[in-house]
Formats: C-alpha cells, structure tokens, sequence
C-alpha cells in the first residue's frame, strides 16, 4: 500500500495539476496493481469530474463505499451532476455543519435542484451572513433564482426579496432572476423592463466571446416571449419567436420551453391538430436538464388542452383517469388534481352551458366523493352559475366527512390553506364574515397544535390570516390566541412585519408588560398621531349629539352602499287572463281599490231621485217630518221594506 501510494505520488508530480487526462492515465495504471487503493479510486474519480465524465465519476464512488465516506464532496457533487439531486442533499447533510462552506454551497444547490427550495434560501442566508467577499457575487444570483421559485411555488413569504433593487440591475444574472421573480408575482410590466436590462448587460460584456453571450441571451428572449404574450401583445411576441434559433438552444428544457411558448404567440398554428404535432416534436430533456415540477404540471396541462382542442377527448379522459386512480383520495398533489379538472373537461366537451356541465359530471361525484379537483371544479360551475349556498354546501360536506375520517392524510387536506381559502371566500359572497373567523380559527388551531400527520403549516399567510380574524373578534379567549400565533411567527422570523404587528396588538390588549422592548420601538410616538388634532377647536364644536332622523339617515345610507350599484332590473310577473278584470286594458292604471265592495269606496257617490221622486225629497214647502232619521237609517229602512214584499230565497247573498 505504501508502495503504491509513493509511485502515485511520484506520477502526479510528474504531471501538470490541469493535465486530467494524465492524472486520469495515472490512476488507472496504479489501479492495476492494486484495485482497493483508496487514494488512487479517490483521485481517479476527481480527474473524472474534472473531465466533466460525471457518470464514469460515479462508478467509481459507487464501487467503493469506502471512497465516498473519504470524500463525501466528491460524491455529492457527482450524484448532483448526474440528475440524483435527492441523494445528494442526503450525503450533504450526513457530512453535518463541520464540512466547511464547500459542502453547505453543495447542499444548498442540491437542495435547489430537488425543490426543497425553503432549505435553500436557509444556507444561502448563512452563507450570506458569513460575508466572504469572493463569494458574495455568486450567493447574490443563487438567491435570487432561490427567491424566484419560492414565488412560483407558493412559498412567497420566504423570499428574501419581494421587489428588484438597484444593485440587481447592475449585472445582467441578477437582472435576468429579479425579472424570473417579477413574472412569478405576475408583475409582467416590470419583468419586461427586468429582462430589457438583463439584456444590455450581456451584450455589454466585454470578456465574452459572440458565442458565448448568444448562449446567454436565448434564454432571455425565451422568457421575453413569455412576458409579451402574457400582457396581450401577441403580435410582438410572434415576431420575437421567429427570431429565435431553437436548434442553437443547448438546454434541451429551455428548448422545450421555447417551442411551446411559440406555439402560443403564433396565429399561424391556431389548428390544433398542427399545434398537437408541433407539441410532440420537441425534444424531452435528458435526467440531468428536467424541468422543474411546477413546470411540468404545466406544460402536461398543455399537452391535454391542445388534445382535447383535437378531438382527442377518450384519450383525454383514460389518461387523466389512470392519474387520478394511481393516487389515494383525497390528494394535495397538483398532478392528481389538474388531471381531475381536465377529466371533468373531457366529459363536458360536447355540453355549451354551465348548467349542462354540471349536469354532465355531477354523477363524476358520486363516483369519486373525496376527488378534490373535481369538487373544485364543480364549485366554481356552481359560482359561475350564482348558486353560492350548493357550492358552500358542497365543500361543507366534504370537510365535514374529512373530519369524520380521522386519517392524519384526510385531516391535512381538510386544513389546506386553498381549500380554507376557497371557503372563506364564498362565506364573504354571502355576508357570513362570523363563519370566516371561525374556519380559519379551526385551521390555525389545528397547525398550531399537535396533530396526527406531524406537518408544519404549509403556509405563513393563513397563520396570519387567521391571527388577524381572531383579533377581530374582541374576545378575550380569541386574542389570546391570535396573541400565540402572532408569537410562533415571530419566534420564526423576527423580521417579519406582519407577525410584529399582530404580536404588539394582541399583547396590548392581554399582556401588555409582555411585549418585547425592541418591539416598542415599532410603535408611532403619541404625539405623532395627534399632531394634526387641534384640542381647542374640537371641544368648540362639541360633541354631535344627533336626533332619530339623521341616526336613522345615517343607517339607511350605510343600507344603500351595501346595495350592488347595478341592480337588474326586476322582470315583471305575467298574470294568467283568468286573473285578469275583464275591462283590463295594457298600460292602463288599475283601480287599487277594486277588491273593497262599491259602497266602501272613497270615490262612491249614490244615485240621485228622478222627476217626482226627486221632489219628495226636497224640504222647501213641504211638510217636514219630526221623526225622520238619518239618510243611513232611512235608506236602510226602504231596503228592508222592499224585502218584505219578497220570499225567502235559498242561499241568499246576505
């Protein structure tokens, strides 16, 4: 052993330290002679990496169990190159803290490429915090990139940056990721101004070859075509894809990418079934360039619009359901859903109303009552057709039978942040903002304490959310709580504006000698807040008492605004002709006094005396009667009179 370790020795001095291929020879000889050398299998798998032969490289780590505990870097970054970012992070942090700064840049870039996106943004922070100067431009773009997948996959909140900086325009990667980050907060005006800089940048370089800046530059334009289609300049975009050189693309994925977006910004290609070609001609990435999940969704997504668009719906339909079957319900995972959504759009093709839909895959879920995407789908047919109570009605019921489970699985998706907010948002079209506070104190409950799964809260915003609708309530018990939670937030991430804000105002109502010092100082001073009240003019003016009038104006306004400003017009009841008076005439204004007998009328008049009949009734000359009673009384004996001349009849009207 010692033996062979002086002749390798002796080779490598013998050999130029960049000469990867003579090292390479060198170990290969010294192999011969003895296979279980260390050194040399060490040596031989660097050389290896050095000569970009990541597969061969892992071989030999592979080989010798030994060699990857000697050099565990090494073979991190050979399972990195070779697509097993995974593994990777796992031999990564088995190295611990005390590896050096090469190892946490090896697990933070894995950990990039397996998505753990929020272990990511955590190293580089350290590494950040550390503040090596050489390392400082390189952290810098890596956490910008960090920050622009935490944005596209819903982990915003631990983004170290929300907006570009002036120091992120200065070089052309940096402005390239903040507008990456731009398009994933659907701030496509200020990506597109981003990408513009990115792009001087490049072409401003002096230390790179033509070559080498065009190879840079694709992928700037690739997602410039992206920007343009998304703010509806359709025609710019089509003229920018033209322009692109797809074959001079060496990132199959980018690529990929490209073709598709061409397809959308090209009015030549609005046959589907030329789409659905063009589609399935592109390149599929290598194991080492995959796209990133998120993306795939996507553009799987896209493959069954553009199949459905060619009349591929049974397709459609037995692919998305072999999806759907492969995975337990109910299911979080985006894949399982969104073919969910496109099965349901497969066996509504042929229907052209909402209510058709509805018809044509509510039997769906009978089939499948815990199939999350297609119960979304039906509640928004629901939202889109105004029946807000079937749509509420329907989540209900299934949380209500995710509870009732009591499988730790169940109970997560129950308390899904998308879930509780697609439920909170149909309490607020109703005017239930009570049955809000309560859900989302039911899910800040449940994250907060331990429960079956052993997950934390998938989401900062709905801790937040949550805090803030119990320090609404007012109740002691609940501020308590929202106190908690406002707390737990802030244990994680003392900088966080929203958790300092909700921890000072629910500890100003229950604990106030518990707030923190530091955390005062957030507060505005008290003469700032009434340096714009003059004391002296308010108590001149005295306190508006009011009257019953303007308090009852004042509720009537408040009625008013609460009133949608555009109110449809009321269609007007058509009455059967059996209902109708005989004399009704169109237009005409109806006697609202016509159901009241003809006496008890306001504008009745009784018929005067004719002739000699007249006279009688006349006083002037004549002889007037002492015991004559009231015209009531009179007309009421005639009447009776009359009746005594007549028989009895049968059913009579009085």
């Amino acid at each position: 052993m010692a033996a062979s370790t002086r002749d390798l020795t002796t080779l490598l001095a013998q050999t130029s330290i960049e000469d990867h291929d003579e090292v390479l020879k060198a170990t290969n000889a010294a192999l011969k002679k003895s296979k279980g050398d260390q050194d040399a299998q060490h040596t031989k798998a660097v050389a290896l990496l050095h000569l970009d032969r990541y597969e061969d490289a892992l071989q030999v780590f592979e080989a010798a169990p030994e060699v990857q505990k000697k050099a565990q870097f090494e073979y991190a970054y050979a399972l990195y190159k070779t697509g097993n970012a995974a593994k990777a992070v796992e031999v990564a942090q088995a190295a611990g803290s005390g590896a050096g700064r090469g190892m946490k840049h090896m697990l933070a870039q894995a950990a990039y490429r397996s998505e753990n996106f929020a272990q990511a943004t955590r190293i580089y922070k350290e590494l950040a915090d550390q503040n090596v100067e050489s390392e400082e431009y390189d952290i810098r773009i890596n956490s910008g990139a960090v920050d622009a997948q935490l944005e596209w996959t819903g982990q915003g909140e631990l983004a170290q940056k929300k907006q570009p900086t002036r120091e992120d325009l200065e070089v052309f990667e940096t402005a390239f990721n903040a507008a990456c980050g731009s398009i994933s907060r659907n701030e496509f005006g200020q990506a597109q101004v981003c990408l513009k800089r990115a792009k001087d940048l490049c072409n401003a370089l002096s230390d790179m070859s033509e070559e080498e800046k065009q190879a840079e530059l694709l992928p700037i334009t690739v997602q410039q075509v992206y920007v343009l289609i998304q703010l509806g300049k359709t025609d710019e975009a089509e003229e920018l894809a033209t322009k692109i050189p797809f074959a001079d693309i060496k990132e199959l994925s980018t690529r990929y990418i490209a073709q598709v977006n061409s397809i959308a910004a090209s009015k030549e290609h609005s046959n589907p079934y030329l789409s659905h070609r063009i589609f399935h001609s592109s390149p599929q990435p290598p194991v080492t360039d995959q796209l990133f999940s998120y993306q795939s969704n996507i553009l799987r997504e896209d493959e069954y619009v553009i199949s459905l668009l060619s009349q591929k719906v049974t397709g459609v339909a037995e692919s998305t359901q072999k999806v759907i079957s492969g995975t337990p319900a109910p299911s979080l995972s985006p894949v399982v859903n969104m073919a969910a959504v496109l099965n349901a759009a497969a066996h509504t093709r042929n229907t052209s109303t909402e209510k058709a839909a509805l018809k044509a895959i509510l039997p769906l879920l009978e089939k499948r009552p815990n199939d999350v995407g297609l119960i979304l789908t039906i509640t928004q047919l629901y939202v889109i057709t105004n029946n807000y109570a079937a749509a509420t009605s329907l989540l209900e019921s299934f949380f209500k039978r995710l509870e009732q489970s009591g499988s730790a699985s169940d109970l997560d998706v129950r308390f899904a942040p998308g879930l509780i907010a697609a439920l909170i948002s149909l309490y607020a079209q109703q005017g239930r903002p009570g049955a809000s506070k309560n859900e989302l104190a039911k899910a800040a409950e449940y994250w907060r304490k331990p429960h079956k799964s052993k997950t934390e809260a998938p989401s900062k915003s709905l801790m937040v959310a949550a805090g803030t609708a119990l320090l609404d309530t007012h109740n002691p018990e609940n501020v308590k709580s929202a106190g908690e939670i406002f707390k737990g937030l802030y244990d994680q991430d003392n900088e966080d504006r929203a958790a300092i804000a909700g921890l000072v105002a629910a500890y100003s109502i229950t604990d106030p000698i518990s707030i923190p010092a530091d955390l005062l100082a957030y507060l505005p001073e008290a003469n700032r807040l009434v340096s714009d009240i003059d004391a002296v003019e308010l108590e001149k003016a005295g306190v508006p008492l009011g009257n019953v009038t303007s308090v009852n104006l004042a509720a009537e306004s408040r009625k008013r605004s609460l009133t949608p400003t555009n109110v449809a017009p009321s269609k007007s009841k058509r009455l059967r002709k059996s209902r109708m008076p005989k004399d009704y005439v169109e237009g005409k204004k109806v006697d609202p006094e016509r159901w009241l007998p003809m006496r008890d009328r306001s504008y009745y008049r009784p018929k005067g005396r004719k002739g000699k009949k007249k006279m009688d009734g006349l006083t002037q000359g004549g002889v007037v009667a002492e015991d004559k009673g009231t015209p009531a009384a009179q007309e009421k004996k005639g009447g009776a009179d009359k009746s005594k001349n007549k028989k009895k009849g049968k059913g009579g009207k009085w």
